[in-house]
């Protein structure tokens, strides 16, 4: 953005916004799929100790050792789950920033919010930065949650109507 034209406060226009959230250590991670699911399945691991440490003190558990084990697996996804909602909506922020036609920004943090309508050509260059760079890790993300998602369900649907 041409600093003299845009009144937005450098670190709010959407642009630098995509920008910083690229370079973010954390929110890098979707950028590759082969990335996101390994650092994923990095935290299930630890999660699945973590939860095999807590449930090993119930007492309902220790006559069923498969049932200890399959609440572990199931009850740590949550840890990956959390995570990848958490940086979905982080990358949807940006998103609907940088496709929006409006840039909303406060000059001072004292919620004096104010409204700047993008011109035309760099409206253009965020929409293509949006649906060429944001588009693809957003669609990631949400598959990523939906297989989460399902597995949790299917353990919680497997311990609601199965007596083993």
């Amino acid at each position: 953005m041409n600093e003299s034209k845009c009144p937005v406060p450098r670190e709010q226009q959407p642009t630098n916004e995509f920008i910083e959230l690229s370079k973010s250590i954390i929110f890098s991670w979707p950028k590759t799929k082969k990335t996101l699911i390994i650092i994923l399945l990095k935290f299930w691991v630890v999660a699945f100790v973590l939860f095999l440490v807590i449930s090993s003190g119930s007492i309902y558990f220790k006559t069923s050792l498969l049932k200890y084990i399959l609440l572990s697996v199931f009850s740590s996804l949550s840890i990956p789950l959390i995570i990848t909602i958490r940086l979905y909506l982080g990358w949807r922020h940006v998103f609907k920033r940088l496709t929006s036609e409006r840039v909303e920004y406060e000059e001072s943090g004292w919620h004096d919010g104010q409204v700047w309508l993008k011109p035309l050509v760099l409206k253009e260059k965020e929409s293509l930065i949006a649906s060429v760079e944001v588009k693809p890790i957003l669609k990631n993300l949400i598959q990523t949650i939906s297989i989460i998602s399902i597995l949790i369900l299917s353990g919680t649907l497997l311990f609601q109507y199965n007596n083993f």
